[in-house]
Parts: structure tokens; C-alpha cells; sequence
């Protein structure tokens, strides 16, 4: 890996910490300058646009969740255990400073058409055909009911993503952890045969 490489993960790894915390939108390529200790024009060189680099945190984001999330939630055994590991990991992401990105990107874009929007939809639907491709697999091996509603559970589990996310982010709610866990036990318990 080239110098200018390993500078351009570096930015990337900080500007996704920073959209964590004020959202694609607050994130400029001067404030990330100064933050990453380079001149704006030693920024722009590597993202030419505060779009391009919106976009770049989003891939570096999505990447780093795959990492974190979904390579360990596909290590672990088909059906009902794989499920429970995506939840688990996902709170966990969710968690970090900040919250999940995604779910604030989600927010922000979600009436502005543009590249921005575009990358942040591609990203929302892999992860929604991820979570049912996922359950189908629990269904599959007998673990799930043959006719539960694969696109259902991953919208509920998005559902309580979601909640988990409001309720302890924004309204500061201590049990939103043991709330979100109830629900999710729900869900699975519906879906069993």
C-alpha cells in the first residue's frame, strides 16, 4: 500500500468517526483538514468533492460494517444463531460513539435526491436483502416457519434497530438496550415453527 494510501484509510478512518457525530452534511473537506493535521488542498487531491468525499465515507463505512458485522454474523451457524448474531452486532455498531452512520445518513439524504442519496439507498437495500437472505437461510434449515415472511422480519428487525438507535440516543433511555432485546426475542419467537 502506497504512502498516499495509507493517508487516504487514515481520512477515512476519522471522517467516518466524524460523520458518526454531525452527519455527511457537517462533514467538509476544511474541517477534515484540520482534524487530519493535512492542507485542504492535500485533502481535495484525494476526494476532488465534498460529494465524493460523502460518498467515500459511506463505502468506507459500509466496509468497516461488513468487518465488523456481517463477516463475523456469516461465520456463525445458519438459522436462528446467525440471526442473533446480526442483531448482536449490529447493537454493538450502533453503539460506538456517535451511533451508526448509516441510520443518520439515512435521515439526512433521505428527501435529497443526488449521488449522495443514491449511494446511501444501495447501501440500505443490500443490507435489507442481507437480513432477508439471512432469515430465508433459518427457514431453510427448519429452524424459522416455512411461510414467515422473510422482507417482514428484516423490516421489524430493522424496525428495532431503529428504535434501539432513538430511544438511547435521543432520548437517553438506559433500558433501551433490554427494550430492544425483549422485542427482538419477539420477533424470533413469532417466527419459530
Amino acid at each position: 500500500m502506497s504512502k498516499g494510501d495509507e493517508t487516504r484509510l487514515a481520512v477515512l478512518d476519522q471522517a467516518v468517526e466524524v460523520a458518526r457525530m454531525v452527519g455527511l452534511s457537517g462533514l467538509t473537506i476544511g474541517s477534515l483538514a484540520d482534524q487530519a493535521q493535512l492542507s485542504k488542498s492535500g485533502l481535495f487531491a484525494h476526494f476532488r468533492s465534498k460529494e465524493a468525499l460523502q460518498i467515500a465515507v459511506l463505502e468506507h463505512a459500509r466496509a468497516s460494517f461488513e468487518a465488523s458485522v456481517m463477516r463475523p454474523t456469516l461465520r456463525t451457524p445458519r438459522g436462528e444463531a446467525r440471526v442473533r448474531r446480526l442483531f448482536e452486532l449490529w447493537l454493538e455498531w450502533d453503539s460506538l460513539p456517535g451511533g451508526c452512520p448509516f441510520i443518520a445518513a439515512a435521515t439526512e439524504f433521505d428527501d435529497r435526491p443526488g449521488v449522495v442519496r443514491d449511494q446511501v439507498v444501495r447501501g440500505e437495500r443490500d443490507l435489507f436483502d442481507a437480513i432477508v437472505t439471512i432469515f430465508r437461510t433459518g427457514v431453510a434449515e427448519g429452524q424459522f416457519r416455512s411461510d414467515a415472511d422473510a422482507e417482514q422480519f428484516a423490516q421489524d428487525l430493522y424496525g428495532v434497530v431503529l428504535s434501539f438507535h432513538h430511544t438511547r440516543r435521543v432520548l437517553g433511555d438506559a433500558r433501551a438496550e433490554t427494550r430492544a432485546h425483549r422485542a427482538f426475542e419477539r420477533m424470533l419467537d413469532d417466527a419459530r415453527i
